[in-house]
């Protein structure tokens, strides 16, 4: 009756707000705090457990990643599509999955959690794996230092029952997976997976020690392939829309729709992932997949068929052209942005703004290099930052040509002044959001993942 009435008014409350065009995770505030057992008895039927997803950087697409790769080898997979990371969007998904009488139909869940809010969800549910993804500089305000972002994951990863994979080129969630190792030693511990680089793609993805000024890795770097502990995974070669990954010794390649060299190393997490919750479905009583329907070559299949989730390195046509969105919100991600595509050619705009979900502190700005834009420049600069991230690129010799600090008004100048050509937006998160809803009236928008 306790399931039956919460997800009735949690149901009840969805409806009112999609009326009044409020926001997603509010029928979870309401039920959480009606029914603060809702989510624990919810997730705790699902005969797979719960995979969480956390980090710094990555962690919708990579989430959307290990959900449609397990769907694709049969398995029913409930997660938070709207990308709300918090414990009230996780329930407000919940309730909008579950039957009327609050069963999710579903044999798993995986959840992009929000290193933060995460405290409040382990409280609740034990995830059965978890996946670390990096450690990065992001939302000062919120975290501190980059230690205490860490501290946040550990605790993660301690919460987790079964299986944890970590990323290894991380030098603080390697240490945390080592920790892991050595307090399971002699006891029952969650198993410890890892995804990594090859040594010729270390000096790409640099970790936060790298970015600041440590030593960064190149491929003659001190510390060899043979002192390093062994991945799972490894993302070996990266080339236009394709990857090499080196899984139980063997070579792939794959072509992706994916766009960002982020999220080709993504890729090789959300396979790690994969890898280790298929090896242990059959341990709960769950349906035997087939040796074939789970080997290499399928997951690499179904990992080749999927898109970027929205706002990260997404493809819309406007006026019949191109326009990419490319979501920014810290230094490491900025530069792989950057890095990851082409300035010549296309009309560029960068959209910054300082809400709660971006972070205030927009100091971050200074620590990206933008001297690959001096020769195309950027065409608008909006959002309330706008000055700010003018005064960045001026620092850079980077051209602009207009400012606008209302994002819909520089959205309609941007259309008027690049009609004939691709265009390009870098924006942070809320950001996106706001230019989202208003191409949405003009072009086709895909609905948030």
């Amino acid at each position: 009756m306790r399931d039956l009435l919460s997800a009735g008014i949690g149901k009840a409350v969805r409806q009112v707000a999609r009326l009044r065009g409020g926001g997603s995770a509010l029928p979870g505030l309401v039920v959480d705090k009606i029914d603060p057992g809702f989510l624990a008895r919810v997730l705790g039927r699902l005969p797979h457990g719960v995979v969480a997803v956390s980090g710094t950087n990555g962690k919708t697409t990579t989430t959307k990643m290990i959900v449609e790769i397990l769907e694709a080898q049969g398995l029913r997979v409930f997660t938070n599509r709207t990308g709300s990371n918090f414990s009230r969007g996780v329930i407000a998904a919940a309730v909008q999955e579950s039957t009327l009488a609050g069963r999710l139909q579903a044999d798993i869940a995986v959840l992009e959690l929000d290193e933060a809010h995460a405290m409040y969800f382990i409280d609740r549910v034990q995830p059965r794996h978890t996946l670390l993804l990096n450690v990065l500089r992001d939302q000062l305000d919120r975290f501190g230092e980059i230690d205490a972002t860490a501290q946040l994951l550990r605790r993660i990863a301690e919460a987790t029952t079964e299986g944890v994979v970590v990323n290894r080129e991380d030098p603080l969630l390697e240490a945390i997976g080592e920790r892991l190792e050595a307090g399971a030693a002699g006891a029952r511990g969650p198993v410890i997976r890892r995804f990594g680089l090859s040594a010729a793609l270390r000096a790409t993805f640099p970790s936060d020690g790298d970015f600041h000024g440590a030593a960064a890795h190149d491929s003659a770097s001190a510390d060899p392939e043979s002192d390093r502990a062994s991945a799972d995974v490894v993302l070996a070669e990266i080339g236009d829309h394709e990857a090499v990954f080196e899984i139980d010794g063997d070579r792939h390649r794959t072509g992706l729709r994916l766009e960002g060299l982020y999220n080709t190393f993504n890729a090789a997490a959300a396979l790690a992932t994969v890898r280790l919750v298929l090896g242990a479905t059959e341990d709960h009583g769950g349906r035997a997949l087939p040796a074939a329907q789970t080997g290499t070559p399928a997951l690499l299949t179904a990992l080749s068929e999927v898109r970027p989730a929205f706002g990260r390195g997404e493809q819309l046509q406007l006026d019949g052209h191109p326009l990419e969105l490319v979501l920014v919100k810290n230094p490491a991600g900025f530069r792989l942005g950057l890095a990851s595509f082409d300035p010549s050619g296309v009309d560029t705009m960068i959209a910054i703004n300082d809400q709660y979900a971006d972070g205030r502190d927009m100091s971050w700005l200074w620590d990206v290099d933008f001297t690959s834009l001096a020769d195309s420049g950027v065409r608008t600069v909006s959002g309330t930052r706008a000055w700010d991230m003018t005064l960045r690129l001026e620092h850079d010799d980077v051209p602009v040509d207009r400012v606008l600090e209302d994002l819909a008004t520089a959205l309609r100048s941007f259309r008027s002044e690049t009609g004939d050509r691709p265009r390009r937006i870098y924006c942070t998160y809320t950001a996106m959001l706001e230019l989202r809803r208003e191409l949405a009236a003009i072009t086709e928008v895909e609905e948030i993942w």
